[in-house]
């Protein structure tokens, strides 16, 4: 299963944050979707689409392979910082980027030690995610906290110009390609501050 990419699961677009207690709710970062296998000493980097990622980031490769487990299987986010820290999706096309700027938000664990939790709940993935990220204690590596309350962080996405929030069932297991158990809303000032790439995403839907 190591270095065998899996298809992602793709959230489905919606115009509200669903209620109701069986969701949980994370900021929907903008950035490159990365794929991160680790096993022993090597790392492999996977776009959205299965490309290789590693030698655009390898940087990031070199401190992934320091990840305190024998292997893994990550869901995340390759996001690249301003100056003052926000998301600056353009950043990531600069050769120029330092690699204190680039950073992966882990969202979800799809494997550890060879062993596949994909068929588990995403609350039970979560805890081995926080544990993984919190054992391994780096700044390059973040882990995607989750809200209970959807409406509150889509306002706070709002007011910091954040793409939007990411709606997940609580129960749910990992399903490759779209799924109405993920939802995804877009915030409005990322919208109008996006106006080409948001036509460009209404156009492929």
């Amino acid at each position: 299963m190591l270095f065998l990419f899996i298809q992602p699961c793709h959230p489905q677009h919606a115009k509200s944050v669903p209620p109701g207690d069986e969701w949980q709710h994370e900021i929907k970062f903008d950035g490159f979707r990365v794929q991160i296998h680790k096993s022993g000493n090597e790392v492999e980097l996977y776009s959205r689409s299965g490309s290789r990622f590693s030698n655009r980031f390898p940087r990031l490769v070199g401190v992934l392979r320091e990840l305190p487990v024998r292997s893994a299987i990550i869901d995340g986010e390759i996001v690249a910082s301003d100056a003052e820290g926000m998301p600056d999706f353009w950043r990531l096309f600069l050769r120029s980027a330092k690699p204190v700027e680039l950073h992966v938000w882990a969202f979800d664990l799809l494997a550890l030690n060879r062993k596949d939790l994909r068929k588990v709940s995403l609350e039970a993935r979560q805890v081995r995610l926080q544990a993984l990220v919190s054992r391994f204690d780096c700044p390059v590596l973040l882990h995607s906290k989750a809200f209970d309350d959807g409406e509150a962080l889509l306002r706070v996405a709002e007011k910091h110009g954040l793409e939007g929030v990411v709606s997940k069932r609580r129960d749910a297991p990992y399903r490759s390609g779209a799924y109405r158990g993920w939802r995804k809303v877009k915030t409005q000032t990322w919208r109008e501050a996006n106006k080409e790439r948001w036509r460009l995403f209404e156009r492929g839907r």
